[in-house]
């Protein structure tokens, strides 16, 4: 498959697949799942979801693959992301991360929903040293 003219993003929380997003913002659009790895911090939110920050530690979840990019604009809103706002006013900020296989092989470049480790201290995040999250938690 030519990934060029495709969107790929890398979920960690409520947008991967059995999660409370997935059916509604995913299920129906994507072209590909496939388990990922991708490095930073993940945090349990009291809210509900977990944070993913700017970090070395590993993080797993799924790089999901969408046929073009007007999904982001949906993710963007889900995600309180709005690209002319200064990044501290936004929850989530997108960025682009190199994501791997479980095995480690390099995936390619993958959107991502990022948030200040910061706002994660003002929302009481938990850090999940597993790096992995899930509604059960």
């Amino acid at each position: 498959m030519n990934h060029e003219q495709y969107t790929r993003v890398f979920v960690y929380g409520t947008l991967k697949p059995g999660e409370v997003n997935y059916d509604q913002y995913c299920a129906s659009k994507i072209v590909e799942e496939t388990r990922a790895v991708a490095f930073g911090g993940l945090f349990d939110l009291p809210i509900g979801y977990p944070a993913m920050t700017l970090g070395n530690s590993r993080v797993e979840g799924f790089v999901l693959t969408f046929p073009e990019d007007g999904i982001l604009r949906q993710l963007d809103e889900l995600e309180d992301y709005e690209p002319q706002r200064k990044p501290e006013e936004n929850e989530y900020n997108r960025h682009q991360i190199e994501t791997y296989s479980l095995e480690g092989k390099v995936l390619g470049l993958s959107w991502v929903y990022l948030m200040t480790i910061e706002q994660v201290r003002l929302q009481g995040g938990v850090l999940l040293r597993s790096g992995f999250w899930n509604s059960r938690c």
